[in-house]
């Protein structure tokens, strides 16, 4: 009559088999790594049948699952590290690639750095002509099929408007009238 230890690895082979073939017809609840550490632990304790002993076998399914956790951080099967995961139009606003085609507003063709799959973008500039090597930066996404892009260097937003602004007003007061710095100065 066999001992209930005898049975221990083809349990242990027969569970992670299980909850890997879980894992693999429902993903995302991580239970490979338990699944891979019980079905190597039940393996080798069938093909050496004198570490089959329950703390030898404990012992066997932690380090496999520590390895087997360290494969499944380190080859990141699922896109934890984010690089797996889609994103919205959106969120290439900002983005900066290389003109592959020239950019006119009516047709051109961009490729982006982080464009993901298939980095080639249609799109389209607001005004002018831009050439083929030029770095640009997407400033309207467009629903992500025609990107309106502008070469980085003439790129203004708000921020630069209000500082030229500023910077005019100082150039008007520095020909021989008081700025607004000196008159408040005075007055203290």
């Amino acid at each position: 009559m066999a001992s209930p230890l005898d049975s221990l690895p083809l349990l242990l082979v027969i569970a992670g088999a299980g909850v890997a073939l879980a894992e693999a017809l429902i993903p995302g609840a991580h239970f490979i790594v338990l699944g891979v550490a019980l079905l190597l632990a039940g393996l080798v304790a069938l093909v050496f049948p004198p570490l089959a002993q329950p703390f030898i076998l404990a012992a066997l399914v932690l380090g496999f699952g520590a390895v087997a956790f360290y494969g499944y951080r380190e080859l990141d099967l699922y896109g934890g590290k984010g690089t797996g995961r889609t994103s919205d139009s959106d969120s290439l606003k900002g983005a900066t690639g290389t003109v592959t085609e020239r950019v006119t507003p009516s047709e051109g063709q961009v490729k982006l750095e982080a464009g993901g799959f298939n980095p080639y973008y249609a799109a389209r500039s607001m005004d002018g002509e831009i050439p083929e090597g030029t770095e640009v930066m997407v400033i309207d996404p467009g629903g992500g099929n025609v990107l309106t892009v502008e070469p980085v260097g003439h790129i203004e937003d708000s921020i630069d408007r209000e500082l030229a602004r500023g910077r005019d007003a100082d150039e008007r007061t520095s020909d021989g009238g008081e700025t607004d710095r000196e008159r408040e100065t005075e007055g203290t």
